[in-house]
């Protein structure tokens, strides 16, 4: 089964505007997400999609400068972007990371992946974001290509078209859709870049790392040394989708 994992990004965001440039140790955030997919030994090919608006040329420049594969798309729609992009690199599944995740772990994709192959064609979609257990910032989903076509087809909500999977995962009478849970709950802490108080907190962790290479249990016992850390961002709330 061919997996491509596809990464969401585009250079406007509401609370934090061009945060996928935000320097982490020496690279741009978004090439940061980009390394630790890639770590993925489940994944058979990484693809950073944007849109086709300008103002992200920016991200597709990147993108070159790296030799990371790039689809632009619609702004608005990202179902139709997601699509789209699946079937430019010939996916089978489709793993989903978001660029304002730059702490992903390659092992929870390995992890959600294989238990996706494992169950495939009797799952059509599997993630750890149903129910929290995870830290917010290592989300990760994977769909079945038939399951994103059939969401692309009857899903007319552009509401709905611009979260890209809530037409699969709130479709339950079509869709079997599983959840993964952590073995500890973590889902109290905050490891996504939508503020500038997250992006202080991820960027306390890289500096200390240096680097890309390190996994979430090292975050973990860090942050266990360093708890002053954790409350950098606890005010803040997710977006309502």
């Amino acid at each position: 089964m061919r997996i491509v994992a596809i990464i969401q990004a585009r250079m406007g965001s509401t609370r934090l505007p061009g945060k996928v440039m935000l320097d982490l140790a020496g690279e741009p955030m978004l090439i940061r997400v980009v390394n630790r997919v890639r770590r993925a030994v489940t994944v058979d090919e990484v693809v950073v999609a944007t849109s086709s608006d300008p103002a992200n040329d920016r991200i597709a420049s990147l993108c070159q400068d790296h030799k990371v594969s790039c689809f632009r798309g619609s702004e608005d729609d990202v179902l139709d972007r997601y699509h789209r992009a699946a079937l430019e690199f010939n996916a089978e599944a489709v793993v989903r990371v978001t660029s304002d995740c730059p702490l992903v772990d390659p092992g929870i994709i390995d992890r959600i992946v294989g238990e996706f192959i494992a169950a495939h064609p009797g799952v059509d979609y599997i993630s750890n974001t149903m129910q929290r257990s995870f830290p917010r910032g290592l989300d990760v989903e994977v769909f079945s290509m038939e399951a994103l076509v059939e969401a692309e087809l009857s899903e007319r909500d552009p509401r709905l078209r611009e979260h890209v999977t809530m037409p699969i995962y709130c479709h339950p009478d079509k869709f079997v859709c599983v959840n993964i849970k952590n073995d500890a709950d973590l889902s109290g802490m905050r490891w996504t870049v939508d503020t500038i108080e997250d992006y202080e907190l991820v960027r306390r962790i890289y500096d200390y790392f240096g680097n890309d290479a390190f996994d979430c249990k090292q975050v973990v016992t860090l942050l266990s040394d360093n708890p002053e850390w954790l409350e950098l961002n606890r005010h803040i709330q997710q977006k309502a989708i």
